[in-house]
């Protein structure tokens, strides 16, 4: 194999061809960097020392100065949003806005930003006219969602289905299920003002664009039970506890009135039983206790209680079988029997709570949409302790 003499030559030439490219981007960074405006490192050196005022000052001379760093001014801006200083981000992203030299892209940025900057201040009619404002931009998408938040916050049930509606028909975003609860949200609130008619409207929108919406069903069947349609009420909440059976605990109590007016509380009682051998549950278990006492005498209630502490014992079952002994208990039994309860019943009181899945808000009752982070159906119709 014969040596090729011209690697001698190739080899140094490469290295050569490095260290020269090296050189000039070295000399293009220094020149580069000599051309950024001297607030710009004054904003660094504040922004370093925690000097937030100085250094959003300092950032702002920046920009008049040299255009291209915007981006740095938004960036900064989203920043101060993140942690939590809304009136320094409103600052940012309002200088910006109000500049007459941005272009038309960069001024709905400016404002998509300020619109965010508002809402985390909980200002929201400013936000509300600065996302507004962005329907025809790029930005009206995620303006619209922020919009739908806003009225889902202010509980503007009208505009909610409208900015709902808009996203869906514009953007192809499924919005029926949010449809269907908003629906309901205003269906509710004409249950409580006795608006029969309103009420049923509304309803029967919410299953219109979800149907066999669970909320709006359970509220179907308690309109007819609050027009002294028991009959109707029944059929529903039969409909009901056969096509989503784990929403049964929620409506019970009234499901069993309601088909005891009929004269079918057997069926009822046999349905909730079902329930109760699949899974335990502190509402359907209460059910069947009070109306087990009240048909059949005490005996049967605590024979219910014993039963399905053999068979799933919790807490709310044993909490009920001691008050159920105290009637009896005398002395110092008695006494006993009351620190026992006392105890049994503040844990039993903890372990009643709904659990959100989303951020583990717990809560005494049941929501469709959690008071903590604000997701619909995020709440599983089980209590705490039925889910451990």
């Amino acid at each position: 194999m014969e040596f090729e003499y011209w690697w001698l030559i190739t080899i140094p030439l490469i290295f050569g061809m490095g260290w020269l490219a090296a050189r000039l981007d070295l000399r293009q960074l220094l020149h580069e960097s000599r051309e950024l405006p001297r607030s710009y490192f004054k904003g660094l050196n504040f922004l370093v020392n925690e000097q937030s005022d100085q250094a959003i000052d300092a950032f702002i001379e920046v920009v008049r100065l040299d255009p291209e760093t915007i981006e740095l001014h938004f960036a900064l801006g989203n920043l101060f949003r993140k942690r939590g200083e809304t009136d320094r981000a409103i600052r940012m992203h309002l200088n910006l806005y109000q500049r007459s030299d941005l272009e038309p892209a960069q001024r709905e940025h400016a404002l998509y930003e300020l619109g965010q900057d508002y809402m985390k201040a909980g200002l929201l009619d400013r936000a509300e006219q600065s996302f507004s404002a962005l329907n025809d931009s790029r930005h009206a998408r995620d303006a619209q969602l922020a919009l739908l938040e806003i009225y889902q916050r202010e509980h503007d049930w009208n505009k909610a289905i409208a900015a709902a509606q808009q996203l869906q028909h514009t953007h192809g975003i499924n919005q029926a299920g949010l449809l269907a609860h908003f629906y309901c949200e205003q269906a509710q609130e004409a249950l409580q003002r006795q608006q029969w008619e309103n009420a049923e409207a509304l309803l029967t929108q919410a299953l219109s664009v979800c149907p066999h919406h669970v909320r709006a069903s359970m509220l179907q069947g308690e309109l007819k039970q609050q027009q002294g349609q028991t009959r109707a009420a029944a059929e529903i909440w039969s409909t009901l506890a056969h096509q989503h059976p784990e929403f049964l605990p929620l409506i019970a109590r009234r499901y069993y009135a309601a088909m005891q007016a009929q004269g079918r509380a057997a069926e009822a009682e046999t349905r909730l039983r079902a329930y109760l051998e699949k899974r335990p549950s502190h509402d359907i278990l209460l059910t069947l206790f009070d109306t087990a006492q009240e048909a059949h005498g005490a005996a049967a209630a605590l024979t219910l209680l014993q039963q399905e502490l053999r068979r799933a014992p919790t807490l709310q079952a044993f909490n009920r079988l001691l008050g159920m002994q105290l009637e009896n208990a005398t002395g110092d039994e008695r006494a006993m029997l009351e620190s026992i309860k006392h105890l049994i019943h503040r844990h039993a009181r903890q372990m009643e709570r709904y659990t959100c899945q989303a951020c583990g808000f717990k809560a005494r009752e049941f929501y469709w949409q959690c008071p903590g982070c604000a997701h619909w159906d995020s709440y599983a119709p089980q209590r705490q302790e039925e889910t451990e």
